[in-house]
């Protein structure tokens, strides 16, 4: 008889979007460690009716979490920023412990490399350009074993199937367009002949009726009347669900139903946009998308949404017409397709392709493929590759980029040998182009305290990218 397997524990006690995108990891996690029970920590609100659309797993709400220190683990993974998460993760017993744990004083450090990668994109994300989902995993899985799991299609639009969902609330205000445009966008949806049915939840209530207020016809609105899983079976009915980057989002793409992503506000699609395949994502043409908070007196990016334009694109998916979109102009805002990349990773295709691609575009290319290097996901030549075209399209930018790895480089060296540690604002006082590489050194250095071992692997990194960047 064989022995028993040893426990897996997952962290998530955030909110539905960010559990749903553990979703991935508990389905590697069945491939990766076959045979391992997992017990996933969350909030019970979200936790208990989402379980039969979850991978198999056993759901705990975090109040129970400390039965789990009774037993050894072979890992836990915290994907948590509370403190009791990190606390928790300090006290179970295991041979492999990834993301922020507390030790027996109470000092929380990240463990894993991918993950201390994900804590420095906070607040220093314009170049990240891996999905949260796949942050999540990167530490255990390889690459190869994302990049083999087939994700269905998204059910195609039919024309005789006239429904669309119009999901009105976020988590925050300015992730979401006004009530004024979701109840334009309803009157244009009708007009070309579909049905929108107003959705939010009991936070939006008052949203969806002003926004069928504004909207001047009958609508619809199922505002506050759906649970979650209530809402999964009618998306089953609809032709394709509008939105903003939400918890429910991800609950239509997780469930096949096809989603146009209004993505504004403090919100990057490349982070947290719909994970599978086949979904669209809308976001403005400025130079501060995908920001982590606006520093705007007002979020700008909501104010120029056209509700006919986006009914167009909106209505060509519905009705099973997304080759027709190629080429669509949304004035001030870019339409783009989730799918995946050379390496098999999450990727964002532009309709309206470029000859070249922008700078921002090119350098979070890059960064990204330097990354994947230098943590041990991808092979250098996928970074030489992304610098060659970086080189070739903003020549200008490659020199900057030097620069700023000299200024790094000297700042470093004279922390290490004045023995001060990066304090929060290290990697803001860089240049953007070299900030991504700042901020991971920034909580490298914190988490071990600035020790020896921490200061040559700072020090190596910043080689290895200088080295690769002088031989452009």
């Amino acid at each position: 008889m064989s022995a028993e397997k040893l426990p897996i524990a997952v962290l998530q006690t955030q909110r539905m979007g960010d559990l749903i995108l553990t979703y991935p990891l508990l389905l590697w996690l069945a491939r990766r460690y076959p045979g391992h029970p997992v017990t996933v920590v969350a909030e019970p609100d979200f936790a208990a009716p989402l379980a039969p659309l979850s991978p198999p797993a056993d759901y705990w709400p975090l109040a129970r979490g400390g039965e789990l220190a009774r037993r050894e683990h072979a890992l836990v993974v915290n994907l948590s920023i509370r403190p009791e998460a990190a606390r928790l993760a300090g006290l179970i017993p295991a041979e492999t412990t990834l993301g922020p744990v507390a030790d027996a004083a109470g000092v929380v450090r990240v463990a894993g490399d991918w993950q201390l990668y994900r804590a420095s994109v906070v607040g220093n994300n314009r170049h990240n350009r891996f999905h949260w989902a796949e942050l999540n995993a990167l530490d255990l899985i390889p690459v190869r074993d994302m990049a083999a799991t087939a994700w269905p299609e998204p059910r195609g639009g039919r024309p005789d199937r006239s429904k669309v969902g119009v999901f009105v609330g976020a988590s925050e205000r300015d992730k979401r367009p006004s009530a004024a445009f979701a109840g334009a966008l309803c009157r244009e949806l009708a007009r070309r002949g579909l049905l929108p049915v107003l959705l939010g939840g009991p936070g939006e209530v008052a949203l969806g009726a002003e926004a069928a207020r504004h909207a001047g016809i009958p609508v619809c609105d199922l505002c506050g009347k759906l649970g979650l899983m209530e809402l999964a079976v009618l998306g089953q009915e609809l032709s394709l669900l509008v939105t903003p980057d939400t918890g429910p989002m991800h609950l239509a793409a997780w469930t096949g139903l096809r989603t146009l992503n209004i993505s504004i506000g403090p919100v990057s699609a490349y982070e947290t946009g719909p994970y599978q395949p086949g979904h669209f994502v809308l976001r403005p043409r400025m130079s501060c998308r995908g920001c982590w908070g606006c520093v705007r007196e007002r979020p700008f990016c909501r104010e120029r949404l056209d509700a006919a334009r986006v009914a167009y694109v909106a209505s060509r998916l519905a009705r099973g017409e997304a080759d027709r979109l190629a080429g669509a102009v949304v004035p001030g805002y870019e339409l783009l397709a989730t799918g995946r990349d050379d390496l098999g990773l999450y990727g964002l295709t532009p309709l309206c392709r470029k000859e070249l691609p922008d700078a921002r575009e090119a350098l979070g290319a890059f960064w990204r493929a330097q990354f994947g290097w230098l943590l041990g996901a991808f092979d250098a030549a996928e970074p030489r590759t992304a610098l060659a075209v970086l080189a070739a399209a903003h020549p200008r930018l490659l020199a900057a980029l030097s620069r700023g790895l000299a200024v790094l480089g000297a700042r470093l060296a004279r922390q290490a040998r004045q023995g001060d540690v990066p304090d929060a604002g290290f990697a803001a006082a860089f240049a953007p182009v070299v900030r991504p590489l700042a901020g991971f050194v920034e909580r490298l250095l914190q988490n071990a305290d600035g020790d020896r071992a921490s200061r040559l692997r700072a020090l190596a990194l910043l080689e290895r990218t200088a080295s690769l960047v002088s031989r452009s």
